[in-house]
C-alpha cells in the first residue's frame, strides 16, 4: 500500500456535519423482535436529502504511529460532485461519479482517473454512489439488493447477509436512536484485508441525520492507516462552486494498479 494511494484515500473520505447543530445522544433500546426487513425499511428512510454542503472538516492522518493534521474546506454537490481543498488551495481533489482528480503544488503534481486504484485499495468495487454514502453514514451496499439477518449486540443492530461471501466477509452495525450506520466492517481474510468505518457521533441539521465524527481504519497485512475527523462548520443548501484547474506544468502521477 504506497503512501500516494493513502494520499487519495485521505482526499476522498471526508464527510459531514452541519451548522447549529444537535448532538443526537445514542440511547435508543434495542428491540430484539425486529426483523432484516424492518431494519432496512428503517435505515432507507433516513438517507440524506440535502441538496449541497460546504464544511470545514478537521482530520487526524495516522500511519506508521506517525501522526498528522489537517483542515480542509468540503463542498458536496449531492450525487454530482464532492469538492476538498487544503489551506491556500495547496491541495485540491474534486470526486464525480466519473473521475477522481487531485492536484499537489507543494510537489507539482497531480493525478487523474477512474475508481480502480481506490477499488483496489480498500478491496471493495467503489463509485461516486458507495463513497458518498459511506461518508454519509448510509450503507456502502444498497441493502434491497440482498437477503440479510439481523441480531443485536449491546449497543446495536446487526446486519449482515444471509451467506458471506468466501473473498468478503460485511457486518453493518445499525444505530437504535436513528437507524444509520454505527459501523460498517469489511473483511477480506484471504487478502489481509480490512476496512472499518466508525460512526461515534450524529447529528441533527435541518430533519437530516448526519455524521458529526467519524474513524475509518484501512488494514493491509502489516499496514495500518487511521483517519479521524471532526466537522468545525458546516452549511445546507446555500449555492456552491467547485473551481478545479490542473496548473500546468505539473507532473502526473502514475500509480501502480496491482491489487
Amino acid at each position: 500500500m504506497k503512501i500516494i494511494k493513502l494520499s487519495i484515500l485521505l482526499l476522498v473520505c471526508l464527510a459531514i456535519s452541519c451548522k447549529s447543530a444537535r448532538t443526537i445522544a445514542s440511547s435508543g433500546e434495542i428491540d430484539n423482535t425486529i426483523s432484516a426487513k424492518q431494519l432496512i425499511k428503517e435505515n432507507t428512510k433516513q438517507d440524506s436529502k440535502f441538496k449541497t454542503l460546504q464544511a470545514r472538516v478537521k482530520i487526524d492522518y495516522t500511519q506508521d504511529l506517525q501522526e498528522q493534521g489537517y483542515t480542509v474546506n468540503l463542498r458536496m454537490e449531492k450525487d454530482k460532485t464532492i469538492w476538498i481543498s487544503a489551506t491556500l488551495g495547496l491541495a485540491r481533489a474534486m470526486i464525480t461519479p466519473n473521475e477522481v482528480s487531485f492536484y499537489d503544488k507543494i510537489n507539482n503534481q497531480y493525478f487523474k482517473g477512474d475508481y480502480t486504484l481506490l477499488s483496489n485499495l480498500l478491496g471493495v468495487e467503489l463509485n461516486f454512489k458507495k463513497v458518498q454514502s459511506l461518508l454519509l453514514g448510509e450503507s456502502l451496499f444498497n441493502l434491497k439488493d440482498g437477503k440479510y439477518i439481523a441480531s443485536t449486540n449491546d449497543k446495536s443492530y446487526i446486519l449482515q447477509p444471509k451467506e458471506q461471501a468466501v473473498l468478503l466477509e460485511l457486518f453493518l452495525l445499525l444505530n437504535p436512536s436513528h437507524f444509520k450506520m454505527d459501523s460498517q466492517q469489511l473483511m477480506q481474510p484471504l487478502k489481509k484485508r480490512f476496512l472499518q468505518v466508525d460512526y461515534l457521533a450524529y447529528q441533527d441539521v435541518d430533519k437530516e441525520i448526519l455524521p458529526k465524527d467519524i474513524k475509518i481504519m484501512a488494514v493491509e497485512n502489516n499496514e495500518e492507516v487511521i483517519i479521524a475527523m471532526e466537522y468545525k462548520s458546516v452549511s445546507l443548501n446555500e449555492e456552491v462552486r467547485f473551481p478545479f484547474k490542473i496548473p500546468s506544468g505539473f507532473k502526473e502521477i502514475i500509480l501502480d494498479d496491482a491489487p
